[in-house]
């Protein structure tokens, strides 16, 4: 006999592990915003974490009403609300590594900076401004909150070049120009920098920065539409293999060669940029599995960097 739909028998004989001795799991937290098409954002974040093996938490800064064509309405939670999530996910669960999407407005970069830096966790910032299908995603106004709050608290932050320009203050054509934009991010705090290579004419070369020593991460270009989330992915990758317990360098390496596969695996869905494949190392998850994969030439991007 069940009582409340419990069977009592079922449980009588429960045995209870001490928590010092029930197995560890890393973890990490993504405080950015949701995507309903679940190609980017939240969703993305915690489709690549789970994907590494890492427990994922979230803070919700905004919702999105999002499809592959576009980012139609945006609703930013209160900002009370979005430090009660990171205090509260903090105080209980806990992250080895934390990264930052879409913040939406000033307010919201400065209480999630402020958060993040008291609890002193490892912090990928992916500094988004723009959407894939070109809409703007961080107001105008708050650009300089990420460059004076955010940014000097980032482990790394991973600008697209679009973004490097913006948080520079320079224009980018040449190797030079590259260069001497990341020296400038790296100026506002960061440990690292990497400016990802995708609107760039040519191979996509990815370059990482640590104020002293510059390292190239070439790819070839993936002509595909399946690209929605890419910079999102690779942040969270990143952001993965830190919680893993990697250094940096092999971080970034892991996590571009994860994205690689899954771009290549991609599939399509809806009627624009369909989102890349998290779970393509798992068994019939992979581009034998999927209708649309693109061809298996590596890349980091196609048409520069997919939020």
């Amino acid at each position: 006999m069940s009582t409340n739909g419990h069977d009592p028998a079922s449980t009588k004989d429960k045995v209870l592990v001490p928590e010092e001795l029930r197995p560890s799991i890393p973890k990490a937290m993504s405080v950015a915003a949701s995507d309903s098409g679940a190609g980017a954002g939240i969703q993305a974040d915690l489709k690549t974490f789970a994907a590494h093996g890492v427990y994922g938490t979230t803070t919700i800064v905004a919702i999105t009403a999002q499809s592959t064509k576009g980012v139609y309405a945006i609703a930013e939670v209160p900002d009370e609300v979005v430090v009660a999530q990171i205090d509260m996910m903090m105080e209980d669960i806990g992250a080895d590594a934390a990264k930052t999407g879409m913040l939406s407005s000033a307010l919201l970069v400065e209480v999630v900076a402020d958060r993040l830096a008291a609890w002193g966790v490892p912090t990928v910032v992916d500094p988004v401004m723009i959407s894939k299908s070109g809409d703007q995603l961080l107001q105008r106004n708050a650009v300089n909150a990420v460059r004076r709050h955010l940014i000097p608290m980032a482990k790394i932050v991973t600008p697209n070049i679009p973004e490097a320009e913006v948080l520079s203050k320079r224009h980018i054509v040449t190797e030079d120009d590259l260069r001497e934009a990341a020296r400038a991010i790296h100026a506002l705090g960061p440990g690292w920098v990497l400016v990802k290579g995708g609107h760039r004419s040519g191979p996509p070369i990815d370059l990482l920065f640590d104020g002293v020593e510059f390292l190239e991460f070439p790819s070839e270009r993936i002509e595909t539409f399946n690209t929605h989330g890419t910079g999102c992915t690779l942040s969270a990758a990143i952001t993965a293999n830190l919680a893993l317990g990697m250094g940096v360098v092999p971080a970034v390496e892991s996590a571009r060669a994860y994205l690689i596969g899954a771009i290549q695996a991609g599939y399509a869905i809806g009627g624009g940029h369909s989102p890349v494949n998290h779970f393509y190392r798992f068994p019939g998850m992979g581009p034998s599995a999927a209708e649309g994969t693109a061809p298996s030439v590596p890349s980091t991007m196609s048409e520069g960097d997919g939020r």
